[in-house]
């Protein structure tokens, strides 16, 4: 089954997207919270009430980014998405970007399911996720700048505003 390529991303797509950002963006900057409740609990003494907190956000962000994600795929899966608009080699650099931006927000929070649940290893390969999905998250922002300010490809915009389905 081909996926259909469009013009450019419906309004759910970008909702998505947006969605998906902010959750991690979120997980990142918070994150350390869950982190500091687990090791308070291992040393048999609570977790401040903020922390506490936190990581319960933590963990159903995490969850609400793997649902949406699922919906993401799935959306992507039967209507499709634009042509990239880099060629050669920057476009199959943006390509595996994507696919690496996929994978960990699928495995991210699968290994920190497991890592609470289970523990190591799976709370040590958690811990890897932060730090690849900062460079990635630049390197992805830096792309997305310089695609809309110095090449005007308009990448930036099929992100911002829909297509219209």
């Amino acid at each position: 089954m081909a996926i259909p390529v469009r013009a450019g991303f419906s309004g759910l797509q970008i909702a998505l997207h947006w969605t998906i950002a902010a959750l991690v963006l979120f997980q990142l900057v918070f994150g350390e919270s869950m982190t500091a409740t687990v090791d308070a609990a291992e040393d048999g003494v609570a977790a401040s009430a903020s922390d506490q907190l936190l990581a319960q956000l933590h963990y159903w962000a995490g969850l609400s980014i793997l649902l949406l994600v699922a919906v993401r795929i799935a959306v992507r899966l039967r209507r499709g998405a634009p042509a990239p608009t880099a060629s050669g080699g920057v476009g199959q650099l943006a390509r595996l970007i994507h696919a690496l931006f996929y994978v960990l927000l699928v495995a991210v929070p699968v290994s920190g399911l497991l890592g609470y649940y289970l523990g190591d290893p799976w709370g040590e390969l958690h811990t890897w996720g932060k730090p690849v999905f900062i460079v990635l998250v630049a390197v992805h922002v830096a792309a997305a700048l310089f695609h809309q300010f110095w090449v005007k490809d308009d990448t930036l915009r099929r992100m911002l505003v829909s297509d219209g389905s």
